[in-house]
């Protein structure tokens, strides 16, 4: 029998996925900003779990309805600046909040072409990558962890993979020409705050997939180490990037057996089962900041 009092551990609550859609309408020429928002509070919480006491407790439907309020009175801006100012509200203002953690999602849309020219208020969804922002707040601390995910790429040439050791189960052929493709979700902190979150965002991706596209790679690792490389180079405000990458395989069909050759133009893509590479890349001697990453999951 295990001695010892059973008591409360870590815990956090909130409303998960309010979907919110913001429309400004202050010109002819809308704009939309449309987000996945999640808010989780942690503090005194342990009256209600162990005595269902619900006194010092922010009800899920206030936190949700404080989403909606909070875009319709100060705007978005940018993921990370919504959710600091929802994060602050939250500490601030409740005696029995000590932190939390705000996440967003953000989906991108286009305005539709007529006649050569974007349209004032219709749009289109891409098919491009999911934005993602992370707001935790322990104590006096809060820590920005922005990110992206779902963001397909492949190239076509410039990439080998060959000298890895070999075993009686190894059938993968080496070779010098590949194709290399992945479905990037990055994630990197920010140690000093910019001036404008949407301005870095931008910047930061533009560097990851100019570095996958320029660079020779001749492992996907390589490849992953040297974006995140780029990030922190022409970023000096991010402390750390984390990177989970699969390894999206193409196979090259035989076509021998109908009398055709295949000289690198015919592939099957596979979806499973897939390598998955994942890594940090940080500045060495920097201190860690693992109270960032908590409840984050799937990273390295």
């Amino acid at each position: 029998m295990a001695d010892g009092d059973i008591v409360l551990g870590a815990n956090q609550y909130g409303k998960a996925e309010c979907r919110l859609v913001r429309i400004t309408r202050d010109t002819p020429v809308h704009v939309i900003e449309d987000l996945n928002v999640t808010s989780q509070l942690r503090g005194d919480f342990e009256a209600c779990h162990t005595e269902g006491d619900n006194s010092q407790v922010i009800a899920t439907d206030t936190q949700k309805n404080t989403v909606y309020a909070y875009a319709r009175e100060f705007g978005i801006g940018s993921p990370e600046e919504f959710l600091i100012r929802l994060g602050r509200h939250f500490v601030d203002d409740y005696v029995s909040v000590d932190g939390g953690r705000w996440e967003a999602e953000q989906y991108a849309w286009n305005r539709i072409p007529v006649d050569g020219q974007p349209h004032d208020h219709a749009f289109v969804r891409t098919g491009q990558e999911t934005r993602t922002a992370i707001v935790q707040i322990v104590g006096d601390r809060t820590h920005v962890i922005a990110g992206l995910t779902d963001c397909t790429v492949l190239k076509s040439t410039g990439s080998e993979f060959h000298g890895f050791p070999r075993d009686r189960f190894t059938t993968l052929q080496e070779t010098d020409d590949r194709i290399l493709a992945t479905s990037v979700s990055a994630r990197w902190r920010y140690g000093d705050l910019p001036a404008d979150f949407n301005a870095a965002y931008t910047s930061i991706r533009d560097t990851m997939l100019a570095t996958f596209a320029s660079f020779h790679s001749l492992a996907l690792q390589q490849t992953l180490f040297q974006m995140g490389t780029a990030v922190l180079e022409a970023h000096p405000e991010v402390a750390e990037i984390k990177f989970s990458m699969p390894n999206k395989h193409h196979f090259l069909v035989d076509l021998a057996p109908f009398g055709m050759e295949n000289p690198g133009e015919v592939f099957f893509a596979a979806d499973r089962p897939y390598g998955l590479i994942q890594a940090t890349v940080e500045r060495e001697g920097a201190t860690p900041a693992p109270d960032a990453w908590n409840t984050v999951p799937g990273f390295a």
